[in-house]
This record gives C-alpha cells, structure tokens and sequence, in this order.
C-alpha cells in the first residue's frame, strides 16, 4: 500500500464583518493582531499610444466606393504604362506585363459586377475600359516602332 504523503493543508477564514442575517460580527484576536498590508503602490501612467491610422484615413480627399476603386486603378494602369510624369517631372519607365495585368482586372470587375452596378458606375467602368484598352494599344505601337 503505498505511504500517504504530508500534503500541506489550507485554511479558510471568513473575514466577513457582517453575518448571514445582516448582524456585524465581532473580530476575532486573530484578525485583530494582523496588521493591515500596505496599500500598492499607484500604477506607472503610461504614455498612450497614438491609435492605429484607419485606411480611412490615407484615403481622404479621395472618392469612395466603387468609383473610387476605379480611379485608383486607372491612374495605376496610366502609371504603369508611363503616360503619367513622377513627382519631379520625370520620365517613368512604362511597365507593359503590369499595365496589362491592371487592365484584366477591370475587365474581371466589370464581369463579375455586372447586373449589380448603378446605371453611372457601369458607364465610369466602360469608359475607364475603352480608355486603358486605347492607350494600351497606342503605347504597344509606339514600342514596336522604336524596335524597327
């Protein structure tokens, strides 16, 4: 049979001031000789941390919703195909496979939209399309005849 260990025993000690029926209780020698403990010391103040910024808040001024999503795609795509100057004026290099790729996304958001778009967003949304597809071409032009 295996030995019983010594395991160390607790004790619960009501230090209610009040009885079940409301009537105070009188404190015990016990309680009475313990001294209180000290109070903790207040919490260090931290300095609070600026709040996150929402994407909100990089987009204002900018139009929201599904125009707002196109605008950015088109100048993206007018970016990418380097018919937009950067912040000194200069030159980009056009980025065709990535202007291309801008491109099938908007016609993959017209199809999937379709039926579900206002009367306004779908003209913005063909218009925006006829327009890269036009560029896209003229640039493509361009490119071949610096080739020959």
């Amino acid at each position: 049979m295996p030995e019983e260990k010594d395991e160390p025993t607790f004790k619960v000690v009501d230090r209610r001031s009040f009885a079940a029926d409301g009537t105070p209780v009188a404190q015990t020698s016990e309680s009475a000789k313990r001294p209180e403990a000290p109070a903790p010391p207040p919490p260090r103040r931290q300095p609070q941390p600026e709040p996150e910024p929402s994407p909100e808040d990089f987009l204002e001024g900018a139009d929201e919703g599904f125009a707002g999503l196109l605008s950015e795609l088109y100048t993206g795509a007018l970016v990418q195909m380097g018919l937009v100057t950067g912040p000194n004026g200069e030159a980009l290099p056009p980025d065709l496979v990535g202007a291309h790729r801008t491109i099938d996304l908007v016609e993959t958001l017209q199809k999937k939209t379709r039926g579900n778009l206002t009367a306004k967003e779908s003209r913005l949304l063909d218009q925006i399309l006829y327009e890269l597809r036009l560029s896209f071409v003229e640039i493509n032009k361009r490119f071949a005849a610096k080739k020959k």
